[in-house]
């Protein structure tokens, strides 16, 4: 019997490290060759590990959520035959070791002998690759539901809660655990923190025990993490500015639903490809919203082409598919390929170049898109659009002899968020300026 250890192998796109966001196997299981054995997560993508031979898993690396270097041990499978580590001599090096022990401990006893082999260890460099992984040899690995599930926060008690008879009686009375008060003074639980739970649990803030959930602890690993750091280095380094305008869409709506009826075979329109239209024919004249900024070279690239991303909910978080090309598409065009990548997102076969490479991204939560938002850009882009619930309102309609009157209306708030090292307002202001009049007078989108 050998060992084979098998090292996270060059993903490509350049990475150095990959995220282990599963595991398909646990220490003591036998895989075939070609089996699934680990998922692994890069900034582009997730992609499939599997064994390159078969036998029984020994070790692993990491739990997950850990990250691996591009090149160190993933997991060591013990095979028939050689394997491919370097296990000859080690007896030999072991007697060495004995020996030296020995020549410089002449009088020692074997406990000492023993002590003095493991300074030695500790101190020696591993002898195989193996010797990296961290130990793996109870089946505690990081497969298992049970060892991924943290444990529950105790509330038990530490020591005993100060208060008078009274207090406590009261907070028996009222089934209120003291261990669950934080008094305001001296540690001593008092009729006044027993108000101030009272009131805070009036307010729904606090649930009695008999209702309340147990605690949990939930790691932040794969596409939520990857998602995390994208947010919190997008607030971080770009100083974003908001800016919201409304938008009458009571004849974009009437618009859509003359297309809807004779739409046939085609997918129904939403929103969404109208939307888009319209931003690629105003992009044009605002180049400087469809662009990335690198801040650390100092260089903002300004692209010919919309490749416009769409923020789209999938099980395992928030994705970004991308449509390439975007302005050279009719809306049912852009209907099947928005309906195409959400589905391929959401299933988990999206590709990396369709999840990258965006130039302005669209978000919306469609009915429940709120009044307002302030979106989050998607950085290295440095403008992202947010159009908001459709909402019924009575407003003043100027017909075409001058007389007003009051009309039922459908209206759109449209919001943007841009980067203000790179967008002025004025930009942006006369970028939503011009999107509001192709919104409101629809047969502009369509025209040619």
């Amino acid at each position: 019997m050998g060992r084979y250890t098998f090292r996270l192998p060059d993903i490509g796109e350049g990475i150095a490290e990959a995220e282990i966001v599963a595991w398909h196997v646990k220490v003591g299981d036998t895989v075939e060759e070609d089996a699934r054995i680990a998922d692994m997560m890069t900034d582009k993508a997730t992609v499939e590990m599997e064994s390159p031979v078969s036998g029984t898993i020994v070790e692993v690396a990491g739990a997950e959520g850990d990250l691996i270097a591009i090149g160190s041990p993933l997991v060591v499978i013990e095979v028939e035959g050689a394997g491919n580590e370097d296990t000859r001599g080690q007896g030999a090096k072991a007697a060495a070791v004995e020996e030296r022990i020995e020549a410089e401990n002449p009088d020692a006893g074997d406990a000492d002998r023993v002590n003095a082999a493991a300074q030695m260890a500790k101190q020696a460099p591993a002898e195989s690759p193996a010797a990296q992984l961290p130990l793996a040899s109870e089946p505690t690995a990081p497969a298992s539901a049970e060892a991924r599930t943290p444990a529950p926060v105790s509330r038990v008690s530490q020591g005993k809660v100060m208060a008078s008879p009274a207090v406590r009686q009261r907070a028996k009375d009222l089934g209120i655990d003291l261990a669950e008060l934080r008094p305001a003074e001296d540690g001593r639980v008092r009729h006044a923190d027993l108000d101030a739970f009272l009131s805070y649990n009036a307010s729904g803030g606090f649930q009695p025990a008999g209702r309340r959930g147990a605690d949990e602890q939930v790691r932040v690993i794969g596409l939520r993490r990857r998602i995390a750091e994208n947010m919190a280095a997008s607030k971080r380094h770009i100083p974003h500015f908001a800016y919201v305008e409304e938008f009458d869409v009571t004849a974009l709506e009437e618009t859509r639903a003359q297309l809807n009826a004779g739409r046939g075979d085609r997918p129904k329109l939403t929103m969404l490809p109208l939307l888009i239209t319209a931003i690629c024919k105003v992009l044009p004249k605002y180049p400087m919203l469809n662009a990335h900024y690198d801040d650390e070279a100092g260089v903002v690239t300004r692209y010919g082409s919309v490749h416009l991303g769409f923020a789209a909910q999938t099980p395992a978080g928030l994705m970004v598919p991308v449509i390439r090309d975007a302005q050279d598409r009719n809306v049912w065009q852009l209907a099947t390929e928005i309906t195409r990548l959400a589905a391929a997102a959401r299933d988990g076969s999206a590709k990396s170049l369709e999840l990258s490479g965006s130039t302005i991204t669209v978000t919306s939560l469609g009915p429940m898109g709120g009044v307002a938002t302030t979106p989050v850009i998607n950085r290295p882009e440095v403008a992202i659009i947010g159009p908001n619930r459709i909402v019924e309102r009575p407003m003043f309609v100027r017909d075409a002899s001058g007389v007003e009157r009051i009309e039922k209306r459908k209206i759109m708030n449209m919001s943007m968020s841009c980067d203000h090292r790179v967008v002025d307002g004025w930009d942006a202001a006369s970028f939503a300026q011009d999107l509001k009049k192709l919104i409101e007078a629809p047969a502009l989108i369509l025209a040619g």
